[in-house]
């Protein structure tokens, strides 16, 4: 017997299930919570000790097993060389290297705080992350030691290396620190369900990034959710329940770690949910399809998540090269919408994959609505429906609810949902509204409850899934002389969905490629725009008093757009 969704969840959430979901509060905020999650994510990291491949990273291979030995070790040389304590903030900034991983376990198994910085950051950004979580420790790789030049003799926290040769006064190489310390146990020292274990900054629509605080409970929500869903999809598909989460040694699914684990997407969807079905993880240095296809084929990878740029790249691969893609079974997305042919291009391309995507944030941890299969084929413009344990609504402009149909704020509440932001107590008041998290999205639900994101309150532009806050792009580009106003907006792109644009009011010549030079300073590449227009006017302002940026946006797209058009010609 097939299950509708209600029957489906009902089966699988109700009164002595694995997934049951009772009553409950988190952070003070009303939610349904699951009876038999586990309490902290060292209960997931040690419950997965086993000889199965976790890791692998060029040359490098490590089992689960391996893992947990090389994170007791990163956890005693914490507690006993750096005498980090429950609530210190331990910070990680590096690429998608084993060791990443590693010092993430390490550091929530003990009950610190891991900081998952942006590993694209600048000096300025780093420095100023740095500051504002009050991180004890640095692990960073070669890239992110360089950057640390500018500002070192003001940096407050003790840099571990990993991965570099060239190093600044008072940093020590992660491999000499752990020459000393042996196979040992993971420390005594242990995390409880609600205290804090990550901080991951987001890009606001105003000023800094805000460090985004999340509980064990959160992530262990969101990380169970998924799983949950993953079974009332098989009851509405099939009728029945998935296979058992421990898969057979002959038959070891496998990820293709595509985004950067800074993301919750990286960490969370991809890492952390690897550790229950023991799922292999497969880390790329950089993203690179061709090399993408490559591992795909060698390492017989069976799922891959990543924003519609990237998924689009790998089915234009799929297309033109000899790769045996075929074991691919599941192509998600998120982090912004997929064109509907993309979503039909998966489908056809990939012989036994189907598409699949969803809608979260960094303040959900990751998770939020998902859809996949023949529900997406047929929505391709909808992001799904909420996870069992998370409630959806829109709202008007004076707070009613709307009903089915109808345009307005999308709204969220649940047990992934953060605590708030770091020290930021004026925008924690402006992001919740009582128990209910504020998107910033304008959205509809239909008679069905799939979500569509139709567009955002909040000034940010999605590109290739990194969130952009036009107001620090803009800050800094009037910081560059003779720019006296600045406004900065998305223009659609075929491949990374929207690129970066600004038109500037200049009092004096300035020359894009300088002005570009000098960013490459101040802001992450992926902040630089790409297109810019040089006016000799005043920007044109509301009744307000604040630039028209729309009228900004819909006079310059057609133009930049026009000129890309006949630059490929």
């Amino acid at each position: 017997m097939l299950y509708t969704r209600s029957e489906a969840i009902a089966a699988i959430t109700g009164p002595n299930r694995p997934f049951e979901l009772i009553d409950g509060d988190v952070w003070g905020r009303r939610c349904r919570i699951f009876r038999n999650a586990p309490s902290t994510l060292r209960d997931i990291f040690e419950a997965s000790r086993c000889d199965a491949p976790f890791i692998v990273y060029h040359d490098e291979r490590y089992t689960f097993e391996d893992t947990w030995q090389m994170s007791s070790r990163i956890a005693r040389l914490l507690i006993d060389g750096y005498h980090i304590s429950p609530g210190d903030r331990v910070a990680i900034s590096m690429r998608n290297y084993p060791e990443w991983a590693f010092c993430f376990n390490a550091i929530t198994s003990i009950g610190a705080i891991a900081v998952a910085m942006n590993a694209l950051w600048q000096s300025e950004e780093m420095e100023f992350g740095l500051n504002d979580c009050g991180a004890r420790v640095l692990f960073a790789d070669q890239e992110r030691v360089d950057r640390m030049a500018p500002f070192l003799d003001r940096c407050s926290a003790s840099v571990i290396t990993v991965k570099s040769e060239h190093l600044l006064e008072g940093m020590r190489p992660l491999s000499e620190l752990l020459e000393a310390i042996g196979p040992v146990e993971m420390p005594d020292q242990r995390p409880e369900a609600d205290s804090r274990a990550t901080i991951l900054y987001t890009s606001g629509s105003t000023g800094h990034p805000k460090g985004a605080v999340s509980s064990h409970r959160n992530i262990i929500s969101a990380l169970w959710g998924w799983e949950a869903e993953a079974h009332i999809g098989a009851y509405m598909v099939r009728g029945d329940e998935p296979a058992p989460a421990t898969p057979a040694p002959d038959n070891q699914p496998a990820t293709l770690l595509g985004v950067p684990l800074f993301h919750a997407t990286g960490s969370h969807a991809v890492m952390l949910q690897s550790y229950r079905p023991r799922r292999k993880m497969v880390s790329m240095y950089k993203w690179d399809v061709e090399e993408a296809a490559r591992l795909i084929e060698a390492e017989r990878i069976t799922s891959f998540v990543g924003p519609a740029t990237m998924t689009g790249d790998l089915v234009a691969a799929a297309r033109r090269t000899n790769r045996d893609l075929s074991t691919l079974t599941s192509v998600g997305g998120g982090g912004a919408p997929r064109a509907p042919e993309q979503v039909r291009s998966i489908a056809s391309t990939f012989k036994g994959a189907m598409p699949g995507t969803g809608w979260g944030m960094t303040e959900t941890n990751a998770i939020g609505t998902g859809i996949g299969g023949q529900q997406y084929l047929q929505r391709p413009g909808s992001s799904g429906r909420a996870a069992c344990m998370l409630e959806l609504r829109i709202l008007d402009e004076t707070g009613n609810e709307l009903p089915a149909g109808q345009r307005g704020e999308l709204q969220i509440r649940g047990a992934s949902i953060i605590e708030g932001y770091w020290k930021r107590p004026e925008a924690n008041a402006e992001a919740f509204d009582g128990d209910w998290l504020r998107t910033g999205d304008v959205a509809y639900l239909d008679e069905e409850g799939y979500l569509f994101i139709v567009d955002r309150i909040k000034d940010l532009v999605i590109r290739g899934g990194e969130n952009i806050g036009c107001a620090q792009v803009e800050g800094a580009i009037v910081e560059y002389p003779g720019v006296h106003e600045a406004s900065v907006y998305a223009v659609p792109d075929e491949r990374l969905g929207e690129e970066l644009g600004a038109t500037l009011y200049c009092t004096e010549p300035v020359d894009p490629d300088a002005l570009r030079d000098f960013l490459s300073q101040h802001l992450a590449r992926f902040e630089i725009p790409r297109y810019i227009e040089i006016v000799s006017e005043p920007l044109p302002r509301i009744a307000s008093g604040k630039i028209n940026k729309r009228q900004l946006r819909d006079e310059a797209v057609g133009k930049f757009l026009e000129t890309t058009s006949a630059a490929g010609r």
